[in-house]
């Protein structure tokens, strides 16, 4: 019945009237609803019409047709932007009474601050700032100074920001990737497909803020949008003067005409205007100097940053005179609105982009509101700012560190972008410091060894560019970043073995020859040397990730702290050795003297550098056993995954390590040795966070002039008291009291933990 049904429906389709596209000899419209309707009479309850090469991959990957999330070839109310600005959609004037285009005017200046904002955060630039028409037909502004001016401003800043996240490369994305997703969820799977997996990554590298599809970002003349912007300025300025100056009484020496006619409003409708458009011109300033080669640029930022966080206080200000003025605008959900005074602006359609963006399904989106588009360009400005005062550490360890507590503040792309081009120009440090140079200082080798010849050796050069890769993956989120420097550990462990290979044959036994008759034996001995302790500094950044991107369980924390452990042995056991020959090579330029052995004792000393990370030590050992502790008597609660055993976890974590050989022999039995027969009947004897405590303590005179590295210890110092009260309260309780339980928090350090003991 209902096959017969829908061949009559077949039969009788009418020929559907559309005004946008009428029928001709080439296009037939046909109404098609009672075969739809027909058809679907038809299906029963789970039943699916497809094709006999349907499958499961094909149907997630599939268009749902008229769904404004998945059909990109919907329209929205105009088929082009030629139909949208013959409806009126974008008229210029906006509005022929004075003050009503004032108003709007603002109300689109506040919502294309707000779509670059959204941009920044990852959208398409697409659905964002060029959902603009006045973007998209440039030509027809001009003769709207004002707005002519702002578009001609936004799209150069457009071009500017693309070309700064290009230059820098970092293919990432905003969200979390899925390597780090897969991770997090391996509690929940036995098995990852690692087809569905490689499919992935290629969507994860794709980098949607970059691409322009089109869109014109270069208009013929924006290179002037600056001049442009100045001339409308210094108009809105003279009206604003002449303004002040009828108001107080005073003779007006030049005849102005008022930027509207309600004078009543004049002076708040200039300042509206001048903050925003001074905001556009030294933001441009920020990011044009920013660009200078060789940081020459960033104290004229700075300038530019603090006149522009200035100017984002006065527009923040301004919306309190906007939103009383705006008619019809009520207080109700104003924080969601795009603008600052609460209208709805006009000139935008997000649509009309659809056949300008990826070959895949649109993204939906919401555009940042008007506050929150505020609050992040003050946030990028304190980053932008951050960067400009950075002192051009030559030093790689300072350069390193500087990276890392900039990324506890969790800039966004744009600032990253921004780092990144600052570290790394022409293939040099701040395009300064030739790669060699910085390698040779970081591995405590004079000066003079900076020009050597063996810079020229292939091994080192791709020990270089080792080092140029690391600082690019430094500055990416943190997602990628812990997916890449993983990925990284391997390629520093092959250039070892082949640096040490290469020496071995050239030199062959080190005890052969004195360390002071071949300068370049010398070389390859403190390379070496550094080359292992950048490896263990890499694996402890890769596993201290996790925490940030809360990829551990807690009861995962026993086997993390258990390996953060053994790298920070190495670490500092690397560290220490290289301090040393920096120590033997400078007495030796002094040609100092010892007296005696106990002389030479008492000479001695561990650097601050190693009873730094000695104090980490110390504390993830107390964490580990701590944790072991609790396990093995049945006091912390455990929750085994039915689909992956410790084992299985132990290698899903730490795979990436292990295939690297780092450290060497390092394997889960090597764990569970070492935390099987662990009991607090043991730890009370000899308490790890008391001796982290202690170092903390007394080398906290030696960081006196670094404020990072002395908040790092005192976090360290509350996290080892807390755990040594913790320890000994269970120790003299715990057996007593089984309704003791222990958790633990991150309240005191980010991936140090604090054990909460309670009653429960």
């Amino acid at each position: 019945m209902a096959e017969k049904g829908a061949e009559k429906a077949a039969v009788d389709v009418s020929v559907a009237q559309r005004t946008s596209i009428p029928s001709g000899e080439s296009a037939v419209w046909a109404d098609v609803s009672p075969l739809l309707e027909a058809a679907c009479k038809d299906l029963g309850d789970g039943d699916l019409v497809h094709g006999d090469n349907f499958n499961l991959f094909a149907a997630m990957s599939a268009l749902e047709i008229m769904d404004p999330k998945m059909d990109s070839g919907m329209v929205g109310k105009y088929y082009s932007v030629d139909e949208a600005v013959e409806n009126g959609a974008a008229p210029v004037p906006i509005s022929f009474e004075k003050t009503v285009d004032v108003q709007c005017t603002i109300d689109i200046m506040d919502h294309l601050l707000a779509c670059e904002a959204t941009w920044h955060k990852g959208h398409s630039l697409a659905q964002t700032v060029f959902s603009c028409i006045y973007l998209l037909r440039p030509d027809r502004t001009s003769s709207h100074a004002l707005l002519h001016s702002y578009c001609r401003v936004i799209r150069a800043t457009c071009k500017a920001v693309v070309s700064v996240v290009s230059d820098a490369r970092t293919h990432e994305t905003v969200g979390r990737s899925f390597l780090e997703l897969k991770q997090c969820c391996n509690d929940l799977v036995l098995q990852f497909p690692e087809s569905l997996e490689e499919k992935r990554k290629s969507k994860i590298e794709e980098d949607l803020f970059t691409m322009a599809y089109g869109l014109p970002l270069d208009g013929d003349g924006d290179e002037k949008c600056l001049s442009l912007l100045n001339a409308v300025e210094e108009t809105i300025s003279r009206q604003l003067r002449a303004c002040k100056a009828q108001s107080s009484r005073r003779r007006v020496i030049e005849d102005v005409e008022p930027l509207q006619t309600n004078l009543d409003l004049e002076e708040g409708y200039c300042k509206a205007l001048l903050c925003r458009l001074r905001f556009r011109k030294h933001f441009y300033h920020v990011l044009t100097s920013m660009r200078r080669p060789q940081g020459r640029g960033l104290e004229l930022a700075r300038k530019h940053i603090a006149s522009c966080i200035t100017e984002l206080e006065c527009v923040h200000k301004s919306s309190k005179f906007l939103r009383a003025i705006a008619s019809g605008t009520c207080e109700d959900g104003i924080e969601d609105k795009t603008t600052a005074s609460g209208s709805q602006p006009i000139g935008f359609d997000a649509s009309l982009n659809c056949r300008l963006s990826a070959p895949t399904p649109p993204r939906s989106i919401k555009i940042l509101s008007w506050k929150k588009a505020i609050e992040y360009f003050s946030k990028l400005l304190h980053h932008l700012d951050i960067i400009c005062s950075y002192s051009l550490e030559p030093l790689l360890e300072g350069v390193l560190q500087f990276v890392v507590q900039f990324q506890k503040s969790q800039p966004d792309l744009v600032a990253r972008a921004h780092l990144q081009l600052l570290l790394v120009q022409d293939g040099k440090l701040y395009g300064r410091e030739s790669i060699f140079s910085v390698i040779t200082r970081a591995a405590a080798l004079p000066d003079v060894t900076k020009n050597h010849d063996i810079q020229k050796n292939e091994y080192i050069m791709q020990l270089g560019q080792l080092v140029i890769n690391m600082l690019k993956i430094l500055c990416t989120n943190a997602a990628w970043q812990r997916r890449k420097l993983g990925k990284m550990l391997q390629d520093w462990r092959v250039i070892y073995v082949q640096l040490e290979l290469v020496f071995r044959k050239d030199f062959g036994e080190v005890s052969g020859i004195p360390d002071d008759e071949n300068v370049c034996m010398k070389i390859f001995q403190h390379i070496l040397v550094w080359v292992e302790e950048q490896t263990y500094w890499i694996a402890s950044r890769f596993l201290i990730l996790g925490f940030e991107l809360e990829l551990y369980s807690p009861s995962e924390y026993c086997m993390v702290y258990w390996y953060i452990y053994v790298v920070l042995i190495k670490l500092v056991e690397k560290k220490h050795i290289k301090m040393a020959a920096r120590n033997d090579t400078s007495k030796q330029k002094v040609k100092k003297k010892r007296e005696s052995p106990k002389d030479a004792a008492r000479e001695y000393r561990v650097p601050p550098a190693v009873l730094f990370v000695q104090c980490q030590i110390f504390l993830v050992e107390g964490l580990t056993m701590m944790l072991a502790a609790l396990k093995n008597e049945h006091m912390i609660l455990q929750s085994p995954s039915p689909f992956n055993t410790e084992q299985e976890r132990f290698i899903q974590h730490f795979e990436l390590l292990q295939k690297a050989c780092i450290p060497d022999h390092v394997s889960y039995p090597s764990f569970k040795e070492s935390t099987t027969y662990a009991r607090f009947s043991t730890l009370v004897m000899y308490n790890y966070f008391k001796d982290a405590q202690r170092i903390a303590k007394e080398v906290k005179s030696s960081f006196s002039n670094d404020p990072e590295k002395l908040a790092e210890l005192r976090k360290i110092e509350q996290v080892a008291e807390h755990n040594s009260i913790a320890l000994n309260l269970i120790c003299r309780v715990g057996a007593l009291d089984r309704s003791l339980k222990v958790s633990f928090e991150f309240s005191h350090h980010p991936y140090f933990a604090t054990a909460v003991v309670k009653r429960s």
